[in-house]
Order: C-alpha cells, then structure tokens, then sequence
C-alpha cells in the first residue's frame, strides 16, 4: 500500500512493477490456495499492501475474524489453517497483506506476506453470504 498526500493508504494497483505474481506464489500454503488461484484467473482483483501493520495486530484480526465466523456460521476457507501458521511459524515477525476479491464478488481472500513481501507464508478466504446461523450479520466487502 502507499500513502497518498493525505495520509490514506492506497493499494498498488494490479499491473505495476511493484506487484508481486500473487498467483504464483499460492502453492497449497493452506486449503484456500486453490480458489484463490482461481480467483485471480477468473479476472479477480488483486492487491499487494505495502504498509506493515505490527504482527500482533494482524494474528488479532485474523484470530477474531476466526472465532467471530465459527460463531455465526459464516463459511471460511484456510482461516484456520492461517491462524495457526501465524501463531506457531511467525509469531514476531512483520507481516505484509495482499487481498484477492472474486471476480463475482462471492470470495474475499486474504494473503499474508513475510515483511519483504516475496514470500507468501498463508492465504485465507471468507464467503459472502448470509451467515447460516440466526442473527448473524452479511460480510461487506
């Protein structure tokens, strides 16, 4: 991600030097690897993030966003799997994001990168749907 002049963060657009081949570096790190692959192939959007939030902040978010989809039903895809990636294999290490939105809007994937961004240690995807539990709450993206 960059900063523009007022201090938002940006993403870097899909297509520039800067990007990364995200595609190519989903090689089964965790069980959404696939979709996400597929995803991108489909015409999905793809963007590489260059800030670098604290680590704890991410395996937080990442914790949360785990136990809050238990909780009401909404359907995951290696978010599991990328909790404990991230809890046991890079407990303190700064991490870089990348995101992966389907082209249909149905997948919202989650990449996680080591803090140069050339290795991707998890991918984690979240469907938009209607959680099937009662009163739970339709994930915007």
């Amino acid at each position: 991600m960059t900063t523009d002049s007022d201090g938002r963060r940006t993403p870097i657009e899909d297509g520039t030097t800067d990007q990364p081949d995200i595609a190519a570096m989903l090689r089964g790190q965790t069980s959404a690897c696939e979709a996400a692959r597929a995803a991108i192939a489909d015409g999905g959007e793809v963007m590489h993030y260059h800030g670098r939030p604290p680590q704890w902040m991410i395996l937080g978010i990442t914790s949360t966003r785990l136990k809050r989809s238990l909780k009401t039903g909404l359907v995951t895809l290696g978010l599991d799997e990328t909790v404990e990636i991230l809890r046991t294999r890079h407990p303190d290490e700064q991490l870089r994001l990348g995101s992966i939105v389907a082209p249909d809007r149905s997948w919202f994937f989650t990449v996680y990168f080591d803090a140069t961004g050339t290795e991707l240690l998890a991918c984690s995807g979240v469907k938009n749907e209607r959680p099937s539990r009662a009163h739970g709450q339709k994930l915007q993206l």
